[in-house]
């Protein structure tokens, strides 16, 4: 096989939106170093939105907070005009109070803005499969937290309900959701159940399908807001 035959990796395409230039163009360096493709760059949610349906990327790495419109606002409207793409919100620090509201809104991760190079460009290839972004040192702790009702009144009005009919759901999936929503990956779920990892993701993608449900970080607030699992439990 020639070198030109061998198949070359996917080359996720991202538009970028922060209203810091100096963030913008460093993260569009890290990520083109990486082979990723940086189609467009927005200094606000509004550009956001326009770059997006423009260009339907595979990714979009928003800012929460950009003047305008902000990155919670944006990203809802991207994911309803571009279906495909991915959402990474960017926050400041681990207490941001949008964070719960934006996976409520189907964005698939978040990402400190002190990430590494390493960790940006495995997050983008991350959500580009489909998968999302769960740490659950962090986004546990966000949803706890929120989901118990710390949210700002703003903020908790922000953010839409998921589907709370759980009755599609067989007794297995429910037991599946509730681990999901402890921020368990796949290969624990199966160690957990004592089942094998296809069957695992085979239930994973029922319980998706019948619950409208994006990835697994809506999975981890459906389990929150359904009583599925506790905040405060015990789960670590």
């Amino acid at each position: 096989m020639t070198e030109d035959a061998v198949q070359q990796p996917r080359r996720p395409r991202v538009v970028i939106a922060d209203d810091q230039e100096l963030v913008r163009t460093g993260f569009r360096m890290i990520l083109t170093a990486r082979g990723i493709d940086v189609v467009a760059e927005a200094g606000d949610g509004a550009e956001a939105v326009a770059a997006a349906v423009a260009h339907r990327p595979d990714v979009a790495l928003l800012d929460i907070r950009m003047p305008v419109m902000d990155g919670l606002e944006a990203a809802r409207r991207i994911l309803a005009r571009v279906p495909g793409c991915r959402v990474i919100m960017l926050t400041t620090f681990d207490l941001d109070q949008y964070v719960y509201a934006a996976l409520s809104a189907g964005a698939s991760a978040f990402l400190l803005k002190d990430v590494t190079s390493a960790h940006l460009a495995a997050a983008v290839r991350l959500v580009d499969t489909g998968d999302a972004l769960l740490a659950p040192s962090i986004t546990r702790r966000l949803v706890e937290r929120f989901a118990a009702g710390a949210l700002d009144p703003a903020s908790a009005s922000a953010a839409p309900r998921l589907h709370r009919d759980l009755a599609p759901l067989t007794p297995r999936e429910a037991e599946v959701l509730a681990l999901l929503g402890r921020g368990l990956s796949n290969t624990e779920l199966a160690a957990e159940l004592t089942l094998s990892e296809s069957t695992v993701k085979t239930h994973v993608a029922r319980i998706f399908a019948k619950l409208n449900l994006r990835d697994r970080a809506q999975a981890v607030v459906l389990a929150y807001e359904t009583g599925l699992v506790s905040p405060g439990g015990s789960d670590d």
